[in-house]
């Protein structure tokens, strides 16, 4: 009984997650781009030179330390909401999600290296990698079902629903 009431929670969870993979696994190689289109690419060698000469803990500060300076952007985004500038709240907070999230990326890449020599971290590095691939067999049926329904639409079946929906479009366009 309990397992089937947590069982969308669980779903919920593990969609969230698959959502933070995404856009780390999409927004590193724009990040990569980034930095080879900017100078950045001298910075980047540098910054993996300073890092080379740090303690494995010390590292671990260096990745920690951009999650700490976006977090005053992350109370702007509450503070918008509470004050109910939605819009505005809402640039903010997926702003600094795709900024938190491509600055973790490009600092992960330059620090993993050392961060992996720490057995804790590479064990959680292991198990988060493994909630991940759980995280995808969990959703995989769904958006197995999601993908079948879309093509369904868009197979010849569907063709008497696209021919409404463009006559309801064409008396909504001629109705101005």
């Amino acid at each position: 009984m309990m397992r089937r009431v947590l069982q969308p929670l669980w779903f919920f969870l593990a969609l969230i997650f698959l959502i933070e993979a995404w856009l780390w696994d999409h927004l590193e190689p724009v990040v990569a781009r980034i930095v080879a289109a900017i100078p950045l690419r001298a910075f980047k060698e540098w910054l993996a030179a300073r890092i080379a000469r740090l303690s494995p803990m010390l590292t671990l500060a260096v990745f920690v330390i951009p999650a700490i300076l976006l977090f005053p952007l992350k109370l702007a985004g509450a503070w918008l909401l509470m004050h109910q500038y939605w819009i505005s709240a809402f640039a903010l907070i997926v702003f600094s999600k795709f900024l938190g999230v491509g600055v973790a990326a490009f600092i992960f890449d330059v620090t993993r290296p050392k961060l992996l020599q720490m057995n804790w971290f590479r064990k959680l590095y292991e198990f988060v990698l493994d909630i991940r691939r759980r995280a995808g067999e969990l959703v995989a049926p769904v958006t197995a079902r999601i993908k079948a329904t879309m093509a369904m639409f868009r197979s010849n079946s569907s063709s008497r629903w696209m021919r409404l929906v463009q006559r309801l479009r064409h008396r909504a366009h001629s109705a101005r």
